[in-house]
C-alpha cells in the first residue's frame, strides 16, 4: 500500500474561505504555502479558529481549496477524529468493509482488514451495531482503527485524546511510536504535553499565516508566549 520513495506533501498557494451572511466570505487562509517533510512527526498549533482542523481536511482531501493545490506522492490517511464520513445506519463492521472495498481489497484482504479493525478498536459487540448509536469516542476509535489498518505514508490525527479510555490511548501512543521513522504523523492537539512528547517539528498557524519550527519545543514556546493572558 505504501510508496517506496520518501514522499512529501506540498501545500502550494492555497486560499480557503467559507460563506457567511449575505455575499461575504470568511477567509481561513490566503495564499498559504507549506512543505511537510517525510518520516517525521508534525504538531500543528494555533488559537481556536486559526484553521488547524481546516488544514488537516485540506491535506487529507476532505475539503478542496478555493485556489491552489495540495500535492503528495505518498498515501495520506483521512483525518482521524473528523469521522463524519461514516454511514450512521451501517454497523461498524459494514463501514469498515465499505472502506476496504473502495480501497480495492480482494475478498481475503477485506476480511483480514475488517477483523483487524474489530480487534484493534476494542468495540466488542458495538462493532455489529449502527454507528449512529456510538458515542463520539467510539466513532473516533473506529476511525483510528480503520486508519491504522492501512499502510499510509501520512497519518492525520485531530485530537487523539478523543479516541477513548486510558488503555486505548496508551495503545494509540504505542502505535505512533511504531510509526516513527517509517511514516509521518501530522497531529492537532490542545494537549501540549502530548504534542511535546509525540512530535518532532511544529507548525504554528496565526492570522492565516504559517510558521514552521524545526523543533516542536520552539513552536510550543512561541504559542505559549503569544497566547498568555496580558
Amino acid at each position: 500500500f505504501s510508496s517506496s520513495s520518501s514522499p512529501v506533501i506540498t501545500v502550494d498557494n492555497i486560499t480557503k474561505s467559507y460563506p457567511i451572511q449575505g455575499f461575504s466570505r470568511y477567509y481561513v487562509f490566503r495564499n498559504l504555502s507549506l512543505h511537510i517533510p517525510p518520516k517525521t512527526s508534525v504538531g500543528i498549533l494555533g488559537r481556536n479558529g486559526a484553521g488547524k482542523s481546516t488544514l488537516l481536511r485540506l491535506i487529507g482531501g476532505i475539503e478542496l481549496p478555493d485556489r491552489g493545490s495540495v500535492r503528495s506522492d505518498g498515501l495520506i490517511s483521512p483525518p482521524v477524529g473528523l469521522s463524519g464520513g461514516f454511514s450512521g445506519k451501517l454497523t461498524g463492521r459494514d463501514n469498515a468493509r465499505f472502506v476496504a472495498r473502495i480501497s480495492g481489497d480482494d475478498r481475503d484482504m477485506e476480511r483480514e482488514r475488517v477483523e483487524f479493525v474489530h480487534a484493534f478498536s476494542e468495540l466488542g459487540d458495538f462493532f455489529e451495531r449502527p454507528v449512529e448509536t456510538y458515542s463520539a469516542g467510539m466513532r473516533a476509535r473506529l476511525a483510528f482503527s480503520i486508519s491504522m489498518s492501512f499502510d499510509f505514508d501520512y497519518y492525520l490525527i485531530d485530537e487523539l485524546t478523543a479516541v477513548g479510555d486510558r488503555g486505548f490511548k496508551d495503545k494509540a501512543k504505542k502505535t505512533f511510536d511504531d510509526l516513527k521513522g517509517r511514516a509521518t504523523v501530522i497531529m492537532v492537539s490542545h494537549n501540549l504535553a502530548e504534542m511535546q512528547r509525540d512530535c518532532d517539528v511544529g507548525i504554528y498557524l496565526r492570522k492565516g499565516e504559517v510558521h514552521y519550527f524545526p523543533s516542536i519545543d520552539d513552536a510550543i514556546a512561541t504559542y505559549k508566549e503569544e497566547t498568555r493572558p496580558q
